[in-house]
């Protein structure tokens, strides 16, 4: 597998006339970091580190300058700037990188409709039926790199091959801004000399297991009987992994990606016991999980509160609604509520979070009454407004003037 600073890289240079290599895996090189040097071009070629600099901050992004001081996201800054005392640290803007996501996978749909967004910043495309006017794979993979480059400035690997277990991998080995094709006829070749880590699901527990094995490669896996990986791995992982080792994966490229959930979650720079802090918290956050579920066309069934102590214990409550919705104010209700109901005696509080989970279609006609019409009329003018003007121009008045010591993240599952 490569490093993450590129130093295991291997790119296909030359053209290949190999046609078989149709699923290509395409993953844009430190999104995070580049986009802010869209900004900030004059540090292009420096350690830069995306993040906050406080003492509970983590690494979101690093340029591959930072990584080769072992700097890597999700790293505490802290620990970061140890390794790189001269990287330059820059606050991350989400914004920024939901409009380049956006843009990115618009061009990768004119290269082919057939397009399966994995996260904001990775996406499997299936050639195959672009070939005919588009050429050979590395011929397309070559484009779009090139196009990506040109109408947005920023860089992308892309791996091609037969099946999507392996394009992930040849991408992964072509970084930063490269390709690498794998043709059908050479992924046993390019696979077994992989470390076991390479195997999708193998790490930490299930990697001192099969070491214990003597198993150290892919083509270790691929080679041990059966019988003996499932005693060791169980089953169900056994019979996974041994198709994996062989480059067997019959999932194909889907055009759309259920979302699970949609939530936001917060990390104070010092813990709280305030429950109106607390309370003011949770209505930003469910705000916006109700606009991203808005945006999403998709309504909760269900709402969830994530609390983190002063001694990193985690709780989880959630509690499923009578109707779905995507409004943030009945989001906020139930999370006010989980919240009240699970506080433990005003425990100081780390982190806080909130989401909607069980997603389903937004209904497109309410009943004959409905109690939050009034309200959903408030959030649906907030929303036109966001998308003219940008979001958080207008919000709850007990969200002004609110003090700016926290780190905020939010994700899909």
């Amino acid at each position: 597998m490569s490093k993450q600073d590129g130093s295991g890289r291997l790119v296909t240079a030359e053209p290949i006339d190999d046609l078989t290599a149709t699923i290509l895996h395409v993953d844009m090189d430190a999104f995070f970091a580049s986009v802010e040097l869209l900004e900030r071009p004059e540090l292009v070629g420096k350690p830069v580190i995306v993040g906050h600099r406080s003492a509970r901050s983590v690494v979101t992004a690093a340029t591959y300058e930072a990584r080769k001081y072992g700097v890597n996201s999700a790293m505490p800054m802290a620990v970061a700037l140890r390794r790189c005392p001269q990287a330059i640290v820059l606050e991350p803007h989400f914004e920024r990188y939901s409009h380049w996501s956006k843009r990115v996978m618009t061009l990768l749909g004119e290269i082919t409709p057939l397009v399966e967004p994995l996260s904001i910043d990775e996406a499997f495309l299936d050639v195959k039926g672009a070939i005919r006017l588009l050429g050979t794979p590395w011929q397309i993979g070559t484009r779009l790199r090139a196009r990506v480059f040109e109408q947005t400035g920023l860089r992308c690997s892309v791996g091609a091959a037969s099946t999507k277990y392996v394009a992930k991998l040849a991408s992964g080995r072509s970084k930063p801004d490269g390709l690498l094709v794998i043709p059908a006829a050479d992924t046993i070749a390019f696979l077994h000399p992989q470390p076991v880590t390479a195997l999708w699901g193998v790490g930490g527990k299930s990697e001192e297991q099969l070491q214990r094995l003597g198993l150290r490669t892919v083509g270790d896996v691929a080679a041990v009987p059966l019988d003996t990986l499932k005693r060791a791995i169980g089953p169900v992982n056994a019979a996974r992994l041994h198709e994996l080792a062989w480059g067997r994966d019959p999932r194909s490229v889907e055009l759309t990606r259920e979302e699970k959930s949609v939530g936001h979650e917060t990390t104070f720079e010092t813990d709280v016991t305030d429950p109106v802090a607390l309370h003011r918290e949770l209505l930003r956050l469910s705000d916006a999980v109700g606009a991203r579920l808005r945006r999403a066309g998709v309504q909760a069934r269900t709402v969830a509160l994530k609390l983190r102590f002063e001694d990193f214990t985690t709780i989880s409550r959630s509690r499923t609604l009578a109707e779905p919705t995507d409004l943030g104010k009945r989001i906020y209700e139930e999370a006010r509520s989980l919240y009240d109901a699970a506080a433990e005696g005003g425990r100081p509080v780390r982190l806080i979070g909130v989401r909607g989970e069980g997603l389903v279609g937004a209904v497109a006609g309410m009943g004959l009454w409905d109690d939050d019409e009034q309200w959903r009329g408030v959030e649906g003018t907030v929303d036109a407004i966001g998308s003219r003007f940008g979001a958080g121009v207008v919000r709850p008045a007990a969200l002004l003037g609110e003090a700016q010591r926290r780190r905020v993240s939010g994700g899909d599952d």
